[in-house]
């Protein structure tokens, strides 16, 4: 590959790499190259501050296609083994870290024990995933002062993933981008053992479970590896 020609490819992936469109449609194969080649070409020029070639850019979209394929083994073993459940109607609940509002989320949880999907921590803040029924409740729990977020009308996607998920990098990342791609906001997420928990907004949850199940049918369409 010349200078040249790499330059263009590296213009072209950093295009591609800011627009979720584009790789969706890359990913999905329903992308007319020729077209997207048209589309792109003023910013490749700009970023070259030179005029380059239809043909130079839809020599590297067709290269940059493979970037936004189904992931790679061992990644995809690990998304054909998964499954996705959902949980609707959850609220989030996220207020300032202290120990007495440590000490209530701990009492709430030992008595509702069944109604939390999640409790995780940061620095400054904890936030409760739970069903819905309990938000009164949550919000009594804390000083007014002390709440940081309140949020209902949500749901979770939980997917639920083989052992090697926690020692394989790049899984977590596959499931993110499926929902980046088609404009869907994660309003929450959190990661425990083999679950990769996603909270959306209930008007989405349909089409990000279909995203979900795509990766991984896809996913489990690949060819198996042959052994010797």
């Amino acid at each position: 590959m010349s200078v040249n020609e790499k330059s263009i490819t590296n213009a072209v992936k950093e295009v591609v790499n800011n627009d979720l469109s584009f790789q969706d449609s890359l990913q999905r194969d329903y992308c007319n190259i020729s077209a997207l080649a048209r589309i792109v070409k003023p910013q490749i020029d700009q970023m070259l501050g030179r005029n380059t070639s239809a043909e130079s850019i839809v020599t590297a979209l067709k290269r940059s296609r493979r970037d936004y394929d189904v992931p790679e083994r061992p990644i995809a073993a690990i998304l054909a083994g998964s499954t996705v459940s959902v949980k609707t109607d959850v609220a989030k609940v996220s207020a300032a870290k202290s120990k007495k509002t440590i000490e209530k989320v701990a009492k709430s949880l030992t008595q509702n024990v069944d109604n939390f999907i999640s409790v995780s921590e940061s620095i400054m803040s904890i936030t409760l995933v739970f069903d819905d029924v309990l938000l009164d409740g949550v919000k009594t729990m804390f000083a007014h002062d002390d709440v940081l977020e309140v949020e209902d009308d949500l749901a979770t996607i939980i997917v639920h993933s083989p052992e090697e998920i926690i020692k394989t990098p790049g899984c977590a990342i596959a499931f993110y981008n499926q929902l980046a791609r088609r404009h869907i906001n994660i309003e929450d997420t959190v990661s425990c053992y083999t679950d990769t928990i996603m909270l959306v907004r209930m008007d989405q949850v349909g089409k990000a479970f279909n995203a979900l199940t795509d990766l991984i049918s896809n996913s489990r369409k690949m060819p198996k590896k042959k052994h010797r």
